[in-house]
Protein backbone atom coordinates (compact mmCIF):
# COMPACT_ATOMS: atom_id res chain seq x y z
CA UNK A 1 0.00 0.00 0.00
CA UNK A 2 1.35 3.72 -0.72
CA UNK A 3 2.14 6.00 2.07
CA UNK A 4 -0.19 8.64 2.39
CA UNK A 5 0.72 12.11 0.85
CA UNK A 6 2.68 14.21 3.68
CA UNK A 7 -0.54 17.00 3.61
CA UNK A 8 -3.21 14.21 4.13
CA UNK A 9 -0.74 12.61 7.25
CA UNK A 10 -0.26 16.26 8.39
CA UNK A 11 -4.13 17.29 8.30
CA UNK A 12 -5.37 14.19 10.23
CA UNK A 13 -2.47 14.66 12.87
CA UNK A 14 -3.92 17.96 13.30
CA UNK A 15 -7.49 17.37 13.49
CA UNK A 16 -6.85 14.26 16.19
CA UNK A 17 -5.24 17.03 18.13
CA UNK A 18 -8.26 19.16 18.22
CA UNK A 19 -10.83 16.65 17.68
CA UNK A 20 -12.85 17.37 20.95
CA UNK A 21 -12.85 21.40 19.95
CA UNK A 22 -13.63 20.99 16.56
CA UNK A 23 -16.82 18.79 17.03
CA UNK A 24 -17.86 21.16 19.56
CA UNK A 25 -17.38 24.02 17.35
CA UNK A 26 -19.36 21.88 14.26
CA UNK A 27 -21.72 20.13 16.40
CA UNK A 28 -24.84 22.53 15.87
CA UNK A 29 -23.66 24.31 13.24
CA UNK A 30 -26.08 23.87 10.46
CA UNK A 31 -28.79 25.39 12.93
CA UNK A 32 -27.83 28.93 12.21
CA UNK A 33 -27.12 28.38 8.36
CA UNK A 34 -30.91 28.11 6.30
CA UNK A 35 -29.24 28.48 3.15
CA UNK A 36 -26.75 25.58 3.74
CA UNK A 37 -29.71 23.36 4.92
CA UNK A 38 -32.03 24.01 2.13
CA UNK A 39 -29.21 22.98 -1.04
CA UNK A 40 -28.36 19.77 1.28
CA UNK A 41 -31.77 19.33 1.38
CA UNK A 42 -32.31 20.18 -2.94
CA UNK A 43 -29.38 17.39 -3.17
CA UNK A 44 -31.07 14.79 -0.61
CA UNK A 45 -34.08 15.36 -2.95
CA UNK A 46 -32.33 14.62 -6.03
CA UNK A 47 -30.37 11.58 -4.58
CA UNK A 48 -33.88 10.19 -3.22
CA UNK A 49 -35.54 10.49 -6.54
CA UNK A 50 -32.76 8.58 -8.53
CA UNK A 51 -33.38 5.07 -5.81
CA UNK A 52 -32.18 3.60 -2.83
CA UNK A 53 -28.22 4.02 -3.63
CA UNK A 54 -26.53 4.92 -0.49
CA UNK A 55 -24.48 8.24 -0.02
CA UNK A 56 -20.84 8.58 1.41
CA UNK A 57 -19.89 11.97 3.43
CA UNK A 58 -16.42 12.12 1.85
CA UNK A 59 -14.63 13.74 5.15
CA UNK A 60 -17.51 13.81 7.73
CA UNK A 61 -15.24 15.10 10.46
CA UNK A 62 -17.52 14.45 13.53
CA UNK A 63 -20.30 13.23 11.62
CA UNK A 64 -22.91 15.92 12.44
CA UNK A 65 -23.90 16.12 8.50
CA UNK A 66 -23.80 12.75 7.78
CA UNK A 67 -26.27 12.21 11.06
CA UNK A 68 -28.70 15.36 9.30
CA UNK A 69 -28.32 13.69 5.92
CA UNK A 70 -29.86 10.33 7.43
CA UNK A 71 -32.72 13.11 8.86
CA UNK A 72 -33.35 13.44 5.44
CA UNK A 73 -34.01 9.77 4.65
CA UNK A 74 -30.70 8.68 2.96
CA UNK A 75 -28.96 5.55 3.34
CA UNK A 76 -25.77 7.70 4.49
CA UNK A 77 -22.16 7.06 5.75
CA UNK A 78 -19.61 8.61 6.63
CA UNK A 79 -15.47 8.34 6.36
CA UNK A 80 -12.78 10.89 7.46
CA UNK A 81 -9.18 10.30 7.80
CA UNK A 82 -8.93 11.27 11.46
CA UNK A 83 -8.90 8.42 13.74
CA UNK A 84 -10.48 11.01 16.47
CA UNK A 85 -12.69 12.11 14.80
CA UNK A 86 -14.33 9.22 13.71
CA UNK A 87 -14.58 8.21 17.66
CA UNK A 88 -16.42 11.27 18.44
CA UNK A 89 -18.84 10.24 15.53
CA UNK A 90 -19.47 6.99 16.37
CA UNK A 91 -20.11 8.40 20.24
CA UNK A 92 -22.57 10.83 19.18
CA UNK A 93 -24.34 9.05 16.35
CA UNK A 94 -24.63 5.53 17.65
CA UNK A 95 -26.81 4.30 14.71
CA UNK A 96 -24.80 5.77 11.94
CA UNK A 97 -21.96 4.06 10.25
CA UNK A 98 -18.52 5.61 10.31
CA UNK A 99 -15.20 4.68 9.13
CA UNK A 100 -11.12 6.02 9.13
CA UNK A 101 -10.33 5.89 5.45
CA UNK A 102 -9.40 8.15 2.89
CA UNK A 103 -11.94 10.30 0.55
CA UNK A 104 -9.58 9.83 -2.21
CA UNK A 105 -9.92 5.74 -2.08
CA UNK A 106 -13.15 4.32 -1.19
CA UNK A 107 -13.16 1.18 -0.49
CA UNK A 108 -16.24 -0.36 -3.28
CA UNK A 109 -16.99 -0.65 -6.94
CA UNK A 110 -17.65 1.48 -9.03
CA UNK A 111 -21.17 3.29 -9.20
CA UNK A 112 -21.94 1.83 -6.03
CA UNK A 113 -23.23 5.33 -4.35
CA UNK A 114 -26.12 7.73 -5.44
CA UNK A 115 -24.60 10.72 -3.89
CA UNK A 116 -21.06 12.18 -2.38
CA UNK A 117 -21.48 15.12 -0.06
CA UNK A 118 -17.92 16.65 0.53
CA UNK A 119 -18.96 19.66 3.13
CA UNK A 120 -15.84 21.71 3.39
CA UNK A 121 -13.43 18.54 3.66
CA UNK A 122 -11.59 19.60 0.12
CA UNK A 123 -10.57 22.49 1.23
CA UNK A 124 -6.95 21.21 3.00
CA UNK A 125 -6.12 19.61 -0.38
CA UNK A 126 -3.53 21.44 -2.42
CA UNK A 127 -4.98 22.54 -5.67
CA UNK A 128 -2.72 20.71 -8.02
CA UNK A 129 -3.93 17.35 -5.90
CA UNK A 130 -7.93 17.58 -5.99
CA UNK A 131 -8.33 16.52 -9.53
CA UNK A 132 -7.78 12.84 -8.62
CA UNK A 133 -10.20 13.47 -5.38
CA UNK A 134 -13.00 14.96 -7.74
CA UNK A 135 -12.29 11.26 -10.38
CA UNK A 136 -12.62 9.08 -7.28
CA UNK A 137 -16.03 10.90 -6.43
CA UNK A 138 -17.10 10.12 -9.93
CA UNK A 139 -16.03 6.62 -9.92
CA UNK A 140 -17.83 5.90 -7.32
CA UNK A 141 -21.24 7.43 -8.31
CA UNK A 142 -23.52 5.77 -10.27
CA UNK A 143 -24.26 7.65 -13.82
CA UNK A 144 -27.02 10.56 -12.52
CA UNK A 145 -25.87 10.76 -8.73
CA UNK A 146 -25.03 13.66 -7.72
CA UNK A 147 -22.55 15.38 -5.45
CA UNK A 148 -22.53 18.72 -3.26
CA UNK A 149 -19.32 20.31 -2.17
CA UNK A 150 -19.17 23.31 0.43
CA UNK A 151 -15.68 25.23 0.38
CA UNK A 152 -14.71 28.36 1.04
CA UNK A 153 -15.16 30.81 -2.05
CA UNK A 154 -11.91 33.39 -3.52
CA UNK A 155 -14.35 36.00 -4.59
CA UNK A 156 -11.19 37.59 -7.04
CA UNK A 157 -8.43 36.04 -8.21
CA UNK A 158 -6.82 33.00 -8.28
CA UNK A 159 -7.14 29.66 -5.80
CA UNK A 160 -5.80 31.48 -2.30
CA UNK A 161 -4.55 29.78 0.93
CA UNK A 162 -5.61 30.75 4.04
CA UNK A 163 -4.65 30.11 7.42
CA UNK A 164 -7.59 28.18 8.54
CA UNK A 165 -7.45 27.39 12.57
CA UNK A 166 -6.73 23.37 12.25
CA UNK A 167 -4.37 23.49 9.15
CA UNK A 168 -3.58 25.45 5.74
CA UNK A 169 -6.98 25.32 3.63
CA UNK A 170 -7.64 26.66 0.32
CA UNK A 171 -10.18 29.81 -1.17
CA UNK A 172 -11.58 28.53 -4.61
CA UNK A 173 -13.51 30.65 -7.30
CA UNK A 174 -16.27 28.73 -7.77
CA UNK A 175 -16.32 28.83 -11.81
CA UNK A 176 -12.45 27.18 -11.64
CA UNK A 177 -13.76 24.53 -9.35
CA UNK A 178 -16.74 23.62 -11.77
CA UNK A 179 -14.70 23.61 -14.55
CA UNK A 180 -12.37 20.93 -12.87
CA UNK A 181 -15.29 19.28 -11.71
CA UNK A 182 -16.70 19.31 -15.48
CA UNK A 183 -13.12 17.38 -16.84
CA UNK A 184 -14.03 14.64 -13.87
CA UNK A 185 -17.23 13.81 -15.60
CA UNK A 186 -20.04 16.06 -13.75
CA UNK A 187 -22.80 18.66 -14.79
CA UNK A 188 -23.46 21.35 -12.91
CA UNK A 189 -26.88 21.31 -11.47
CA UNK A 190 -27.22 24.03 -9.34
CA UNK A 191 -24.65 26.84 -7.61
CA UNK A 192 -25.14 28.33 -4.40
CA UNK A 193 -22.82 31.83 -3.11
CA UNK A 194 -23.56 33.34 0.09
CA UNK A 195 -22.00 36.31 2.16
CA UNK A 196 -19.81 35.30 5.24
CA UNK A 197 -21.93 35.81 8.98
CA UNK A 198 -20.52 38.19 10.92
CA UNK A 199 -18.01 35.70 12.67
CA UNK A 200 -17.05 34.47 8.75
CA UNK A 201 -14.15 35.71 7.39
CA UNK A 202 -15.00 34.24 3.77
CA UNK A 203 -17.96 33.86 1.18
CA UNK A 204 -19.21 30.14 1.21
CA UNK A 205 -19.25 28.24 -2.06
CA UNK A 206 -21.65 25.45 -3.01
CA UNK A 207 -21.57 23.72 -5.95
CA UNK A 208 -24.54 21.00 -6.46
CA UNK A 209 -23.54 18.40 -9.77
CA UNK A 210 -24.56 15.46 -11.58
CA UNK A 211 -22.31 12.28 -13.01
CA UNK A 212 -22.52 11.93 -16.78
CA UNK A 213 -22.95 8.81 -18.44
CA UNK A 214 -19.74 8.23 -19.48
CA UNK A 215 -19.59 8.56 -23.64
CA UNK A 216 -18.86 5.05 -25.03
CA UNK A 217 -17.35 6.85 -28.53
CA UNK A 218 -14.88 8.85 -26.57
CA UNK A 219 -13.58 5.71 -24.54
CA UNK A 220 -12.91 3.31 -27.23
Amino acid sequence: MAEPSPYLTATADAYDALAEIYADFARNSLDRLPLDRAIIAAFAELVRAGGPRPVAEAGCGPGYLTAHLRDLGLDAFGVDLSPALIDIARRDFPGVRFEVGSMGAFDMPDGELGGVVSWYSVIHTPPAELPPYLAEFRRVLAPGGHLLAGFFEAEDGPVAPFDHKVTTAYRWPIDELAALAREAGFAEVARMSREPLEDERFRRGHLLMRAIQPDPAATG
